[in-house]
């Protein structure tokens, strides 16, 4: 080997690290510097001392071809999912979104008619969620649409909850079902390649509405917040489901230090998911667990808790956190135990 090939710079490739370890290699070096900055990076969003409350900051990107697929896309179902999913962070942390701003890319294809689209849906979202587009940017871009949102909330800050603060023997607990959101992308990318086979073919959406709309216009879940609030219940600890429900209990265990135990007889999976499933020949576990973009909350609670939710259909319990040496395991419904692995979507690829 020569001198110059021995000097050549190491080359790691990101899928390498993934996302999220991405992050933490990139941030490892960064300290706070500022006493009213309280949480920094590592949960659903940054926690700043304003005063009386906390304000809440975060932020995210949509990028067409990587998050989303505008042959199938409606560009007003894409401006409301891009507030809504910020609005999801807003609430993982037990809060309440006030203010955003929308930045975006676009290139020469795109007409002001399909902007203005675009904006109808983001209108849609800020008067659905009662908050205030307050500023941002726009640019050219030479790879399509880019969207990226940044969101401001509050919360009290004895009510702030973190991915920290689970301990053993709390309860798993899930808002609404899961999968759903997957399914509908797996029928849209079906009745797409259909298209592109045949472009005489209609789409079969039939009995699908539920399971799109999952897809294309999630909801944030703002309503958990409150209900949690009337029932004087505080999480332990939270996380809203953008990355799969396997992800999401990873990110808890790990940040709270401890290991957990799902049960797959005990996971929300609506009947339409469940058909699409056995049609598209695929696990609905499997889509439950790792499929992504449910944007419901994961949380746990303490067992004294329990009688406060059990008779809320839209809470369910679908384990409980336990020693960090027992690890994060899935039960399967034959009594089976395996390892919980995340295999959910990724941005790094």
């Amino acid at each position: 080997m020569s001198i110059l090939e021995d000097k050549q710079p190491k080359r790691t490739p990101l899928s390498e690290l993934g996302e999220f370890v991405l992050i933490e290699h990139l941030t490892a070096n960064f300290e706070s510097k500022n006493n009213s900055t309280i949480y920094g990076v590592g949960d659903d969003a940054a926690v700043i001392d304003v005063g009386e409350k906390y304000q809440l900051v975060s932020t995210d990107m949509l990028v067409e071809g990587i998050h989303f697929d505008l042959t199938y896309t409606p560009l007003k179902h894409l401006g409301y999912k891009a507030v809504a999913v910020n609005v999801s962070d807003i609430c993982a942390m037990n809060g309440e979104a006030k203010q955003i701003t929308i930045s975006i890319a676009v290139s020469n294809r795109f007409t002001v008619e399909a902007v203005e689209e675009l904006y109808k849906g983001i209108h849609l979202a800020c008067t659905k969620y009662q908050i205030d587009l307050v500023g941002g940017d726009t640019t050219s871009s030479q790879s399509g649409l880019v969207i990226s949102v940044s969101v401001l909330g509050e919360v009290e800050k004895e009510d702030v909850v973190y991915r920290k603060g689970a301990e053993e023997h709390d309860l798993l607990v899930v808002s609404g079902d899961l999968g759903s959101a997957y399914l509908g992308l797996q029928v849209l990318s079906r009745e797409k390649q259909v298209f592109d086979a045949n472009p005489n073919m209609q789409p079969d959406l039939e009995g699908k509405d539920y399971i799109l709309e999952r897809q294309l216009k999630p909801e944030a879940r703002r309503d958990v917040v409150n209900i949690l609030k009337e029932h004087n219940i505080k999480p332990t600890s939270m996380i809203d489901i953008s990355d799969g429900l396997s992800s999401e209990v990873l990110h808890l265990c790990k940040n709270s230090g401890v290991g957990s135990a799902v049960y797959e007889d005990k996971l929300p999976i609506d009947f339409t998911a469940i058909s699409t499933a056995d049609e598209l020949n695929l696990s609905a576990a499997t889509c439950a667990l790792n499929g992504g973009e449910d944007y419901e909350l994961l949380f746990t609670i303490r067992q004294s808790d329990y009688d406060k939710l059990k008779d809320d259909p839209d809470f369910t319990v679908i384990g409980h956190i336990t020693d960090k040496s027992s690890g994060a395991n899935f039960v399967a419904k034959d009594g089976t135990v395996q390892e919980l692995v995340a295999q959910g979507w990724s941005a790094i690829s």
